[in-house]
């Protein structure tokens, strides 16, 4: 069996993530179950899927870190990839990355998290444990400003998961060792970018954190996402990531530009025969900033319970308003994307002496969007692979 066809598989299966090991059967995780596939896979089928997949230039990389990391579109399904030695031999775990537009009705988010991203300048913070949904509610919150606001939005991604199509926003999508080498260096180059929307994958360092916090700070709307439990954890994470000495001047920060942090975690509704993500929602308010500033965290979940009247939630009071909740959303396969819809994608300009037609602004739906020129074939604004190298190869064609 080839590569493709069990990645094939797990996307039928409904799978987020898939594991090949030299000597064990494929597995499979379904609905946050893991489970196996078929027979024992042979050690040297999967070190030629590696060869394969790594190429001959990445090859003396893998052999020197023995792991590899990168991002694919295999048979139609965009998958993040990675490589590794194990004790066995060399083996894969794949995440299948989900191929819908997200959105906070799609994700059967609380409609008011859409009131978060109304704000020009402020910090975002999305946490939850692995596999919870976070870069999920990024991209819904990212599609809440698309569909609405004409506003520059970069954002920094490791790998690229959902692909935007620019509608009222004007959207940058950057991938962190494709078109980037790094979160620090990609925050560096969007300041000088004339950005109003950050989006940052993921905080793992801490300059990645100061220079998200300085973005912030400086008149951006940014949104990020870290790994915690809870709220407070999440801001506490942020702040202990810091020296001691430079701790009271990150707490000062971090409370002067909070807008919200949402932690999220996905529970199986076996009635609805999915999962669904259930949220705390911390908002920032003269209490909560108090809190942050004297390194109070501990004084922030009883401050939640009380917030209702701010727009915060408990886990229990979340999961109150979900069991009450009368519409939902079913994943499934996407409907065929309208006429309408396509021509509104953004577009690279023509080739030299076309006609270049304004940019089709959505705020006006009397507007029709613009076609594409005649004179020449428009290549979209997303994500390739190989990055710059393909750009110029579509251009040069």
């Amino acid at each position: 069996m080839s590569l493709d066809a069990l990645i094939s598989a797990a996307n039928l299966e409904g799978a987020s993530d898939l594991h090949l090991e030299p000597g064990l059967p494929a597995a499979v995780r379904v609905r946050g179950d893991l489970r196996t596939l078929g027979d024992p896979l042979p050690a040297r089928a999967l070190l030629s899927f590696a060869q394969e997949l790594v190429g001959q230039t990445d090859w003396p990389r893998f052999l020197e870190r023995r792991s590899f990391d990168c991002s694919r579109n295999i048979n139609g399904v965009r998958c993040r990839i990675n490589v590794l030695q194990s004790a066995r031999g060399v083996g894969f775990a794949i995440r299948i990355l989900s191929s819908f537009q997200a959105t906070l009705d799609k994700l059967n988010l609380h409609p008011d998290l859409r009131k978060l991203v109304s704000h020009p300048h402020g910090f975002i913070l999305v946490s939850g444990p692995t596999g919870s949904g976070k870069t999920s509610t990024l991209a819904a919150l990212i599609e809440e400003i698309n569909a609405t606001e004409a506003r520059h939005v970069i954002t920094l991604e490791s790998p690229i998961e959902y692909n935007f199509r620019p509608r009222a926003a004007y959207i940058r999508q950057r991938e962190v060792g494709r078109d980037t080498p790094s979160f620090e260096q990609g925050l560096l180059d969007a300041l000088r970018e004339d950005p109003d929307v950050l989006m940052v994958g993921e905080m793992r360092e801490p300059e990645t954190m100061r220079l998200t916090l300085n973005a912030a700070e400086t008149g951006h709307l940014v949104l990020a996402t870290v790994h915690s439990s809870s709220c407070a954890e999440a801001l506490q994470r942020v702040v202990s990531a810091f020296p001691a000495e430079t701790q009271n001047a990150v707490r000062a920060q971090l409370a002067d530009c909070l807008l919200a942090v949402i932690c999220q975690r996905l529970r199986y509704r076996p009635d609805l025969k999915m999962r669904v993500p259930e949220c705390e929602i911390l908002t920032s308010t003269a209490a909560i900033r108090a809190f942050i500033r004297n390194g109070d965290f501990f004084k922030i979940a009883a401050q939640i319970e009380m917030g209702a009247e701010h727009g915060m939630w408990t886990f229990q009071r979340y999961q109150t308003w979900l069991e009450s909740k009368k519409t939902w959303h079913f994943p499934g396969p996407e409907p065929n994307e309208a006429p309408a819809e396509a021509e509104e994608r953004l577009s690279l300009p023509s080739p030299p002496g076309a006609k270049h037609p304004p940019i089709h602004s959505s705020k006006d739906p009397s507007v029709p969007p613009p076609k594409p020129s005649p004179s020449g074939e428009a290549v979209e604004i997303e994500p390739v692979e190989g990055g710059l190298d393909e750009v110029l190869k579509k251009l040069a064609d």
